[in-house]
C-alpha cells in the first residue's frame, strides 16, 4: 500500500472519521497485517478497553431435515435420508435440561426449513423450553427460517415475531446472511431469503426491540469487495436502527470428512480453498475498521481454531463464543480440530493467555461476571498489544 494512501487512512480512523468502500477495498489489499492488526486493536480498544466478553451456551438443532441444499452445506438432509431426523419437542426439552449445568444462561436454537413440520411446533417448542428453562434465553432461528414459517403459516413476519417474542424468544440469531451481493449469492444459496428479506425480518425485530446479531460467511467463491459491500449493507442498516449487538465473520468449512455416510455434500470444495489464518485476521481487522457502529465483533471459535480465534482478539474482535457442547452445523462437516467443548474456566484460560480480562455476559451482553486478567506481576504473562 502507497505510504501516503497508509496515513490517510490512519488518520481517518484515529479522527472517528468513516471509511468509504474504496477503503475497505484497498484495507483488504494491504499486505500489512501487523499494521491491520494494530489499528484493528485500536479500534477495539477504544470500544471494549482490555476486555474480552463470552458467555456460557448450548446449541440446539431439532431438525437437519431442509427443502434447501445449499452449495456449502453440509449439515442439510432429505425426508427419508438415513440420518435425518426431527427431534419432538419432549425430546429437545430433554437434551436442554441435559445441558443446563455450569450455569448456562444462553440456548442457541437453529434448524433446517422442515418442509412439513406445522408452524406451532416452533412456538410450541419455545414455551415449552422457557418453562423448563425459566433463566435460560432464547436465542433463536435465522431470518431464513422466520421467512419460511411466513410461508408455512400464512402469517406475516410481524405477527410471527410477536408470537415468538410472547414464547420466550430474546434473540433471532445472525444466520442466514452468507454473502448479499447476488453476483455470489446466486452460486451458493438454495432458498428464497435474500437481503431484502433478511434486512426486512431483521428490522423488524428491531422495531418490536429485540437486539440482533449478524454474520458473513467468507472464504469461498466470494471476492474481497463481496465483503466490504457485504459490511456497508449492514452498517447502513444499523445506522436505521441500532439493533445489531455483534457482528461474526464465519470462515467457511470443507467438508473433509462425513462420518456419518461418506457423502461429500459441499458442492463449492471442488473450486474453493478454505481461508488461511492469515487470511481470517484480515478480515476480522477489516471488519472491525469498516463496520464502525456495531458495538461488538465475535470470533466463532469452532470455525477458526482455538489459537486463531486467540489471534483475532488482537484484531479487531472483543467477544469468544462461547461454551458450546455441540455444532453440528460445522462438525457434521469437517474434521478440523476443534474440540466440541470448552468450559467456562477453557475460556476464562484461553482469554487470560491471549493478554486480556474475561467478562461474562448475557444475550443482551448484560455483564454478569468480571474475572481477573493476566497476572501483571509475571514477566511472561502475556500482553494485549500497546495502544
Amino acid at each position: 500500500m502507497d505510504a501516503g494512501l497508509k496515513r490517510e487512512l490512519e488518520q481517518k480512523v484515529r479522527s472517528g472519521e468513516r471509511l468509504t468502500r474504496e477503503d475497505g477495498i484497498a484495507l483488504y489489499e494491504s499486505d500489512d497485517l501487523a499494521w491491520l492488526g494494530g489499528l484493528a486493536h485500536e479500534v477495539r480498544t477504544r470500544k471494549n478497553g482490555d476486555v474480552v466478553h463470552f458467555n456460557v451456551n448450548r446449541h440446539l438443532n431439532m431438525t437437519n431435515v431442509c427443502t434447501a441444499s445449499c452449495a456449502y452445506c453440509s449439515f442439510q438432509r432429505k425426508p427419508g435420508e438415513k440420518d435425518a431426523y426431527t427431534m419432538r419437542i419432549e425430546e429437545a426439552v430433554k437434551l436442554a435440561k441435559a445441558m443446563e449445568g455450569e450455569n448456562l444462561t444462553e440456548l442457541h436454537i437453529v434448524n433446517g426449513l422442515h418442509p412439513n413440520l406445522p408452524w406451532r411446533y416452533y412456538p410450541r417448542s419455545l414455551r415449552e423450553l422457557k418453562a423448563a428453562l425459566p433463566d435460560v434465553s432464547l436465542k433463536a432461528f435465522t431470518a431464513t427460517e422466520i421467512h419460511h414459517f411466513e410461508t408455512i403459516s400464512g402469517m406475516s413476519a410481524s405477527d410471527i415475531l410477536d408470537e415468538l417474542i410472547d414464547a420466550g424468544l430474546e434473540s433471532l440469531t445472525g444466520g442466514g446472511a452468507e454473502i448479499f451481493d447476488w453476483e455470489v449469492r446466486q452460486h451458493i444459496v438454495d432458498h428464497r431469503t435474500h437481503w431484502e428479506d433478511w434486512s426486512r425480518i431483521h428490522r423488524l425485530a428491531h422495531e418490536k426491540g429485540l437486539k440482533t446479531p449478524c454474520t458473513m460467511l467468507y472464504g469461498h467463491i466470494e471476492e474481497p469487495r463481496h465483503r466490504v459491500d457485504h459490511v456497508l449493507r449492514l452498517r447502513e442498516l444499523q445506522d436505521e436502527t441500532g439493533g445489531f449487538q455483534v457482528f461474526i465473520p464465519l470462515r467457511y468449512q470443507h467438508d473433509f470428512v462425513d462420518m456419518k455416510d461418506g457423502k461429500v455434500r459441499n458442492r463449492l470444495q471442488a473450486r474453493t480453498q478454505m481461508a488461511t489464518g492469515a487470511e481470517a485476521l484480515k478480515t476480522f481487522a477489516v471488519s472491525r475498521l469498516l463496520f464502525d457502529n456495531v458495538p461488538h465483533v465475535k470470533v466463532f471459535w469452532v470455525m477458526h481454531g482455538v489459537q486463531t480465534a486467540q489471534l483475532a482478539l488482537q484484531h479487531g474482535a472483543d467477544d469468544m463464543d462461547g461454551s458450546v457442547v455441540e455444532y453440528k452445523i460445522t462438525h457434521d462437516a469437517d474434521d478440523f480440530g476443534t474440540p466440541n467443548k470448552l468450559t467456562r474456566e477453557d475460556l476464562l484460560d484461553l482469554i487470560r493467555d491471549a493478554g486480556f480480562r474475561p467478562v461474562e455476559r448475557n444475550t443482551r451482553y448484560e455483564i454478569l461476571r468480571e474475572y481477573e486478567g493476566p497476572d501483571p506481576a509475571r514477566r511472561e504473562s502475556p500482553q494485549p498489544m500497546r495502544v
